[in-house]
């Protein structure tokens, strides 16, 4: 009781000192730091306390039922959290915290210049090495190959880039967002219909995109089909399983080259309820996981008279790591585009994808028995990136090659390469949608905006993410969002926004020369294709899409995408069960007006 007695006033007190102040204002919580060590000194009696409570349950003493009962929950609850709180601060917590120096000053009496351009160069490979054996940690069971220590070593240079010029806790990055997400609202109610400018469409492109609307819901089929039996029973949650299930137990004779994997009979019983195919149909199944190779199908569609390779999106360990290989590595391809650069991991991937279904024969064994076919490439997320690079890296060989990318990540291509896929890519977007507007650029960018929105924050963090939950959960009027900020475009921060940066320089301008910025590593990389932006009209919630939600569709330019926007869908509009449920309202709607031209033509756009 007495131990418990302290760590209560101990947490109370670190509750009471981490409500005071703001966020740039650390000077009230300065005795934080005693208060934790004190804490922290207290998980030593309540480890002890936590192992004699093992220990007398493991003797087996008699009492009362009740009271077993509740030491036990007691000691579960409290190996649990000293559980949890040891794993956090391996993760969160920066052992550099504090030991980046500032920049130097470049006055006339600055000296040393070469020994102190040293220590920030031993300190970044320093942090590179924290972020590298969190890495290892968490993804600790994705292998330990060549492919998956480069992805490492990636992922590590990539987090250490992108946190090592800023001091922000993760709680520091909510309150930020939640404001990020009022302020963007604040400013898009701000604007009147007469700032938004629009062009009617032409017939043939409205003709255009109602055909390649309806492709997209067709092709997305294969690339739901492509995620196997967890997406299948995560749609259909009362009957999924029971449909998969004899599947599961069941020997097929493969007629064609099917490659196992885990659970492969599972699997290819949802692939089968997903498309609709018949098991003849199917010419490769391959659930092959690992970092840089992705699982895939190949499959003749009759209905189109296509052969469809379909590229799973990510769903493992390994596909994260492959995700989070963000430089750029420059392809060799046959056609005359001058810079011919991608993602190094999703390039990876469609490499393999590319040796596997040229060097194996797997599409000549397609196309010798159906040649009069074409070849359509689909994929969502992840797999939209790989489907792209690979619908390029065989446009040579099959002139008719089609993509259909749906939720592509935004940093995959080149500019000219982005150029040379649109003849025949189109990508699909739903709502605020973040993956497509996620890359490397546009996360720099959006710390940008976070330090810049904290920076004028005049209130504490814990009103700010109050508030914010209770934005996020019933909405309310974003005008009067706890900041400072009167909608101005500030061209210089302020020195609240000098003091979440680990390195200060009196020479500091906004748009700062982070790792981030690099022209050679981190190029800014673009969407593929055309791109179809699929709109929710009018507001049906604040998270999941209803069944009643109307969208429109319109071609949007890759520049709409440009920004990451806050808000609740950013997540769940990316999720596939969410696309192919709009999908099929937006075509359905659109085939009910096709006798109604006017209001056609009020939902459909082109920028």
């Amino acid at each position: 009781m007495v131990l418990l007695a302290v760590i209560i006033c101990t947490v109370s007190a670190i509750v009471c000192v981490s409500m005071k102040g703001t966020i740039c204002n650390p000077g009230p919580r300065k005795s934080m730091s005693k208060l934790l060590y004190v804490r922290l000194a207290l998980f030593l009696p309540e480890l002890v306390w936590a192992s004699l409570g093992a220990a007398w349950i493991a003797d087996g003493v008699q009492c009362d039922q009740a009271v077993v009962n509740g030491i036990i929950a007691t000691v579960v609850v409290s190996w649990v959290i000293i559980a949890s709180t040891v794993v956090t601060i391996v993760i969160v917590f920066d052992p550099l915290g504090g030991k980046t120096p500032p920049y130097p000053s470049a006055g006339p009496g600055h000296r040393d210049s070469l020994e102190s351009s040293q220590l920030p160069s031993g300190l970044k490979a320093a942090a590179t090495g924290v972020w590298e054996t969190r890495v290892k940690v968490l993804c600790c069971c994705a292998g330990n190959d060549d492919h998956a220590r480069a992805a490492f070593s990636s992922s590590a240079e990539l987090f250490s880039a992108y946190f090592s010029d800023t001091d922000l806790v993760p709680s520091d990055i909510a309150a930020g967002l939640a404001l990020l997400h009022q302020q963007q609202d604040n400013i898009g109610n701000s604007q009147g219909p007469d700032q938004v400018i629009s062009h009617p469409p032409g017939p043939s492109q409205e003709a255009d995109l109602d055909a390649e609307l309806e492709n997209c819901h067709h092709y997305m089929q294969f690339a739901a089909a492509a995620y196997g039996w967890p997406l299948y029973v995560y749609r259909n949650p009362f009957t999924g399983l029971c449909r998969v299930g004899g599947d599961c137990c069941r020997n097929r004779a493969p007629e064609y080259d099917l490659v196992g994997g885990d659970q492969f009979n599972c699997h290819f019983g949802s692939i089968l309820h997903t498309t609709g195919l018949q098991y003849r149909d199917f010419i490769h199944v391959s659930f092959h996981d690992k970092v840089y190779e992705l699982p895939f199908l190949v499959a003749l569609d009759h209905r189109k008279e296509s052969v469809v390779v379909a590229v799973r999106g990510t769903m493992s360990l390994q596909d994260i790591l492959t995700d989070l290989s963000a430089e750029s590595e420059t392809l060799i391809l046959e056609c005359e585009v001058q810079d011919c650069s991608a993602h190094k991991g999703i390039a990876q991937a469609a490499r393999y994808v590319y040796g596997r279904l040229v060097n194996h024969g797997i599409l000549s064994q397609a196309f010798s028995i159906a040649p009069e076919y074409r070849l359509v490439i689909v994929g969502h997320s992840l797999g939209a990136g790989a489907a792209a690079l690979l619908a390029i890296m065989l446009r040579n060989s099959y002139p008719q090659v089609r993509c259909y990318a749906f939720s592509p990540p935004r940093g995959l291509l080149s500019k000219s390469l982005y150029e040379y896929s649109k003849s025949f890519i189109v990508s699909l977007v739903l709502g605020k949608d973040v993956i497509p507007r996620l890359s490397v650029t546009n996360l720099e960018d959006l710390k940008k905006r976070i330090l810049r929105v904290i920076a004028h924050c005049n209130k504490p963090k814990y009103r700010i993410l109050l508030r914010g939950c209770w934005y996020e959960l019933f909405g309310g009027s974003p005008e009067n969002f706890p900041t400072e900020l009167d909608g101005g475009d500030l061209t210089q921060p302020l020195l609240g926004e000098q003091s979440l940066r680990t390195h200060g320089s009196p020479a500091y301008s906004f748009s700062s020369d982070s790792p981030l910025e690099s022209p050679t590593k981190y190029p800014p990389l673009y969407p593929p294709g055309r791109i179809i932006h699929l709109e929710e009209e009018g507001s049906s919630g604040r998270f999941s899409c209803y069944p009643a939600a109307h969208y429109s569709a319109k071609w949007s330019h890759e520049s709409e995408f440009s920004r990451i926007l806050i808000g609740p869908k950013m997540l769940t509009d990316h999720m596939p069960d969410i696309l192919m449920r709009a999908l099929d309202r937006v075509v359905s709607d659109r085939a009910a007006c096709l006798s109604c031209p006017a209001r056609g033509g009020a939902d459909v756009g082109v920028a």
